[in-house]
C-alpha cells in the first residue's frame, strides 16, 4: 500500500539531497493553473507509457500528487502494480499543501523558463522587438534569422525568411553559418516566446559573437505586433559542420566544462555508470538530431534533442538529485546541454568524451533505429478486456461507449453517441454514466492504447464485459465509419488542454508573455 506523506514531510524531502520524483497526475489545464514547484507533470492517462523513461529505476521514491488525493491514490496503486516499490501520496493534495502556506506556481516547464529569464536579467542578453525587426527586413538590412525551436514547430509557422536552427545545434554550426557573412550582418535568434531565444542568444554571446540579438517574445510577439507568420517553410536542413566549425564548437565546449563544472566520462567510466543504473536512477540522454540518433546510438541512451532537453528540463530529469549523462558524436553538443544543467543546479551533469565515435573506437556496437517506447503493464491490461475491430464494435450493440482521450481529440471526432470522460477521472465518474456493472461497455481512444488501460480499470471495478476498440479512432476513420464532431454532451469546460502558440487568443498570449518576463524580476539588482 502506498504511504501518505504530509506537506511538511514533502517540504523536508524537497530540501534534502536524496533522489525522489514528485509527479502531478492531474490534467494539463489544472497543472498549468497551479502546481507545486519542483513537480513534474505526467497526467494519469500517460503513466504507463511515460513512467519508465521518467523514473527509470523501480526503487526510486515516487511521490504522487493531485488536488484532493483521489486521483493520486488511484495513480499510486497503478505505479505499485507496475513494480515501483517506494510510492507515496501527498496527503490532501495541492489543496492541503497550499492551505499550509507552502508555495505554488503556474505555467509549464517553469524551471527552464525561470532560468531563461534569469539569464536575460543577469547577463543583459540583447533583444530586438518585432517592430524593429520588421523595419529592418523592410529596409533590406543584412541579417540571418535563426529559429531555435524544433523543425516540426518551424514547419508549422516561422518568422518570414527564417531558417531552422534548433538550440542544441546552434553553437556547433554557428561558425559555418556566419563565416561567409559580412561583419555588419546581424544574427537574429527567435523561438515561439522567450526562453529558447534567450538561451540561444546567451550561447552566442558567451561564444563572443557580438552581433547576435534575440527576438523579444518570439513568434508570439511578431503576431501581437500585427505581422503575418510564414507557414510550411522547409528550410530545415542543417549545414554539415566543417573541421573549422567543429574545432570552434569544441573549444567553446572545453571552456564551458571548465567554467561550469561539467564532468567528462570515458567509455569505461560510462559503462561503470550504466552498470550502476541497475541500483539507482541515472538518465542517459543523446542530444543529437533524430536522424543521427536513428543511424546509431549507444545502447541505453534515450533521444532528446539538446535544445528541448534544456527547454523541458523537468520532463527530462523528473527524478531530483540524480546524475544526468549527455552524449553526442564527439563532445560539443553533449557539453552544451550538460553546461546548462549545471547552471540550472544539477550537481552531477556529465558528457561522454568522444560520444558515439569513442564508443565505436573502443570496439562497441551502436544500436540503430528508434527504440520502441516502454509501456508498462500492457500485457496484463490486455488480459482483462476484449479487443474488437470497428465492425465487431458496431455488432456488439454496446449500451455505453466511453471516449477516454483528450477533450480535443473527442471534439475532432468520436463515435456517434459516445461520452467523454477523461481517463484520469474514469473510476470516479463512470458510475454516473454506467451505474450497472452488468452492462456492455465500449471504450475508445485515439489509437487503442489509453482505452486498453481504461478498459482494464473498468474490469477491475467489476464491469462484466468491457470491449476496447483495438486501433481506436484511427481504425474507425480508416474504415470510413460515421464520426460526430464537437464536445457533444460535455456539460462543463474541460480542464485537460492548454492552448499554446498561435492557438492562444491575444489576451492569453499577452498574459503568458508577461508572466514569463516577471519570472526574471527577482534576479534584478535591488534598487537603492
Amino acid at each position: 500500500m502506498p504511504n501518505n506523506i504530509s506537506p511538511e514531510q514533502l517540504n523536508d524531502l524537497m530540501k534534502g539531497d536524496s533522489p525522489f520524483a514528485l509527479i502531478d497526475v492531474r490534467e494539463a489545464g489544472e497543472y498549468n493553473s497551479s502546481h507545486i514547484p519542483g513537480s513534474s507533470f505526467i497526467p494519469r492517462r500517460h503513466l504507463e507509457a511515460q513512467i519508465w523513461s521518467a523514473v527509470p529505476h523501480l526503487g526510486t521514491h515516487v511521490v504522487v500528487c493531485d488536488d484532493d488525493q483521489r486521483r493520486a491514490d488511484l495513480s499510486a496503486a497503478t505505479l505499485e502494480a507496475l513494480g515501483y516499490t517506494s510510492v507515496s501520496v501527498l496527503a490532501g493534495g495541492l489543496n492541503l499543501w497550499v492551505s499550509r502556506d507552502f508555495p505554488s506556481e503556474w505555467g509549464t516547464n517553469v524551471p527552464s523558463k525561470d532560468f531563461g529569464e534569469k539569464m536575460e536579467v543577469v547577463h543583459h542578453v540583447p533583444e530586438i522587438d518585432a517592430e524593429e525587426l520588421h523595419a529592418r527586413i523592410e529596409r533590406g538590412d543584412k541579417m540571418v534569422i535563426l529559429d531555435t525551436r524544433t523543425p516540426e514547430e518551424f514547419r508549422r509557422f516561422c518568422i518570414p525568411g527564417g531558417r531552422s536552427m534548433p538550440n542544441g545545434e546552434l553553437p556547433l554550426r554557428i561558425t559555418d553559418i556566419t563565416k561567409d557573412l559580412d561583419d555588419d550582418t546581424t544574427v537574429i535568434v527567435n523561438c515561439a516566446g522567450r526562453t529558447r531565444s534567450i538561451i540561444g542568444t546567451r550561447m552566442l554571446q558567451r561564444m563572443g559573437i557580438n552581433n547576435a540579438i534575440g527576438l523579444k517574445n518570439g513568434t508570439s510577439g511578431w503576431v501581437l505586433a500585427g505581422y503575418d507568420l510564414e507557414t510550411g517553410a522547409d528550410r530545415v536542413e542543417l549545414p554539415e559542420p566543417t573541421p573549422e566549425g567543429t574545432a570552434a564548437a569544441e573549444a567553446y565546449a572545453n571552456r564551458l566544462a571548465s567554467e561550469d563544472g561539467v564532468r567528462y566520462l570515458t567509455v569505461s567510466e560510462l559503462q561503470a555508470m550504466q552498470a550502476r543504473a541497475g541500483s539507482k536512477p541515472i538518465y542517459f540522454v543523446d542530444v543529437r538530431t533524430e536522424e543521427e540518433y536513428e543511424a546509431g546510438h549507444i545502447p541505453g541512451f534515450r533521444w532528446f534533442p539538446g535544445g528541448q532537453a534544456v527547454q523541458r528540463s523537468d520532463d527530462v530529469a523528473v527524478v531530483h538529485n540524480c546524475p544526468v549523462v549527455f552524449c553526442c558524436d564527439g563532445k560539443a553538443r553533449a557539453t552544451f546541454a550538460a553546461s546548462w544543467y549545471r547552471q540550472m543546479g544539477t550537481q552531477e551533469a556529465y558528457a561522454v568524451d568522444g560520444g558515439t565515435e569513442a564508443w565505436t573506437r573502443a570496439g562497441h556496437t551502436l544500436e540503430t533505429g528508434m527504440p520502441e517506447s516502454v509501456v508498462l503493464g500492457q500485457d496484463e491490461a490486455s488480459s482483462k478486456v476484449k479487443l474488437a475491430t470497428p465492425l465487431e464494435f458496431i455488432n456488439r450493440r454496446l449500451t455505453h461507449i466511453v471516449h477516454v482521450s483528450t477533450s480535443q481529440d473527442f471534439a475532432r471526432g468520436h463515435i456517434p453517441g459516445s461520452h467523454w470522460i477523461a481517463r484520469g477521472w474514469l473510476e470516479l465518474q463512470i458510475e454516473q454514466l454506467v451505474p450497472s456493472r452488468n452492462t456492455l461497455v465500449g471504450v475508445v481512444c485515439t489509437d487503442g492504447r489509453n482505452s486498453l488501460f481504461a478498459g482494464a480499470a473498468l474490469s477491475d471495478m467489476g464491469y462484466d464485459e468491457v470491449w476496447v476498440l483495438a486501433e481506436g479512432m484511427a481504425g474507425w476513420r480508416e474504415d470510413a465509419l460515421d464520426i460526430e464532431q464537437g464536445l457533444t454532451g460535455v456539460m462543463s469546460p474541460p480542464s485537460d488542454m492548454v492552448p499554446a502558440g498561435p492557438d492562444r487568443n491575444y489576451a492569453d498570449a499577452i498574459h503568458y508573455l508577461r508572466w514569463e518576463t516577471q519570472l526574471g524580476e527577482k534576479y534584478a539588482p535591488a534598487s537603492d
